[in-house]
């Protein structure tokens, strides 16, 4: 396989146990658990975790392990292994049936420190499954193992802690890239280098790849400049600017990665500026192209919480969008505030409203508001712009403030009001469900209370107008259907 376009860190990655220097204690702990397992004597602890600071190293031993010893190496992520099922459907069959060839087989469970606790405790269950079944041996790597959710894997596993790297150590090996690649390079230089990385090998490597691909050289001044600004972050405008005059990937690489924006933002920006910055039609298509494809690796990462995917999105939002420039020239342009960040702070104020009248819906019918948003207002809209009348009686009573009326009734807002109005004046009125009228007695001595129903009460006495009277307001309802007084109520 070529190796020219390679990454660094993957072309000078060690090959042989013994190029994993500066981790003695590591190796001395782990090359032993890892024999015992080859001579097919399983060790009490079937897996071991390597923890320590990123970059140190952890992953390359497993890897050189795998390369000397001839094993088929099996590496899993903790994007792989959220659930339960991920784990029984890749590390499991690799634990538990031989390999096609015959050969023996390590698998390597890369970051699970990245379990995020709670959601992904099946996965976590499954490892802990898994280890207790395994025919290989189980190597996890982890930069924090102390967390509380990880507990279980501590108890069960072999623990090798990784130290910090050297300073010299790290420079030493930069220098043999330098010389390997036929770069220019001071020492100095290498040195700040290497304290800007505190010990983390891959991050220096990296810092060394960027700066002697874009410079040609590695000088104490260009490495100054270079780490100087990258402690600062762009703004939108500059982020843009130093995207869109990109001449290397790792130029608009870094332009994407230090934007101080949060990436569903950056990815907004970017996309309503390529056409104001690209002129020509095949560019803005690959340059769109590449920036959907950022959008889906970045509703991944939503998703599923897999930010090991975030490289990819920086890369095709970055070097993708700025290398789709074939034939526009760079031009100084105004860029453009998205159109969708405005028109969603256009529209705060309707939005909350609406969200509000849905928390009203979830609590009144016991659903949660993502669906009364989703199926009850659309109905309830409905309502209020066809039946004015109903609507008002449903404002009464579940209490909607006047915005939230004229949200749901729109251009019917009038007609609901003055619905309303009505409603609560005859709700402001007296119950009328037995009226006191005067009448005469036969004799035309004495004064009678009657109801004003169709048949009339008999004249005969006081006390029996006064006990008919007492009926009639114990079985007001019945003698409202008759023609008595009116009550309202409401269909709540």
């Amino acid at each position: 396989m070529a190796t020219k376009n390679l990454p660094w860190i993957i072309k000078y990655r060690p090959r042989r146990i013994d190029e994993v220097v500066d981790q003695e204690q590591a190796k001395e702990k782990f090359l032993p658990w890892l024999r015992q397992w080859l001579q097919g004597r399983p060790p009490e602890k079937k897996a071991a975790l390597l923890y320590g600071p990123a970059g140190v190293g952890k992953t390359s031993l497993v890897e050189a392990a795998a390369h000397e010893y001839g094993l088929e190496i099996i590496e899993m992520n903790a994007s792989d292994f959220r659930r339960r099922e991920d784990i029984e459907r890749i590390a499991k069959i690799a634990a538990t049936q031989y390999s096609l060839f015959g050969r023996k087989r390590i698998i390597l469970l890369d970051e699970v420190d990245g379990i995020s606790g709670t959601a992904d405790k099946g996965g976590l269950d499954a490892i802990l499954d898994l280890i207790n079944a395994t025919r290989y041996p189980i190597v996890m790597t982890a930069n924090d193992p102390w967390d509380q959710k990880l507990r279980p894997l501590r108890e069960a596993a072999l623990m090798i802690p990784f130290n910090r790297l050297s300073e010299r150590y790290v420079v030493q090996t930069l220098k043999r890239i330098c010389v390997a690649e036929k770069i220019e390079c001071e020492d100095a230089a290498l040195k700040l280098i290497a304290q800007r990385s505190e010990g983390d090998l891959r991050s220096a490597i990296n810092d060394l790849q960027a700066i002697a691909e874009g410079y040609g050289r590695v000088t104490v001044d260009i490495v100054k400049g270079v780490l100087a600004s990258r402690d600062r972050q762009y703004s939108p405008w500059e982020m843009l600017r130093h995207l869109f005059m990109a001449k290397y990937a790792w130029q608009a690489k870094r332009a994407v990665t230090h934007a101080d924006l949060d990436y569903i933002t950056m990815l907004q920006w970017i996309n309503e500026n390529i056409a104001v910055q690209y002129s020509d039609p095949e560019d803005i298509w690959r340059a769109h192209e590449s920036l959907a494809r950022a959008d889906i690796f970045m509703g991944r990462i939503m998703r599923s919480q897999s930010w090991d995917l975030l490289s990819y999105v920086f890369d095709l939002a970055g070097p993708g969008v700025a290398l789709a420039r074939k034939k526009s020239k760079f031009k100084w342009a105004k860029y453009q505030f998205p159109q969708k960040i405005l028109l969603l702070a256009r529209t705060k104020e309707t939005r909350e409203i609406r969200d509000a009248i849905a928390e009203v819906i979830a609590k009144r019918l016991h659903v949660s508001r993502t669906r009364a948003k989703s199926e009850v207002l659309p109905l309830l809209s409905v309502i209020f712009r066809e039946r004015p009348d109903y609507a008002a009686r449903l404002a009464i009573g579940y209490n909607l403030t006047d915005s939230m009326v004229k949200y749901l009734a729109g251009p019917m807002y009038n007609q609901v009001k003055e619905h309303i109005n009505m409603l609560l004046l005859r709700l402001e009125k007296p119950s009328t469900a037995a009226t006191i009228m005067p009448a005469s007695s036969a004799s035309g001595k004495h004064k009678q209370a009657t109801l004003p129903t169709s048949s009339r009460a008999s004249s005969s006495s006081t006390s029996t107008s006064r006990r008919r009277s007492s009926t009639g307001r114990r079985s007001s309802s019945r003698r409202r259907r008759k023609g008595g007084g009116t009550q309202t109520t409401l269909p709540l």
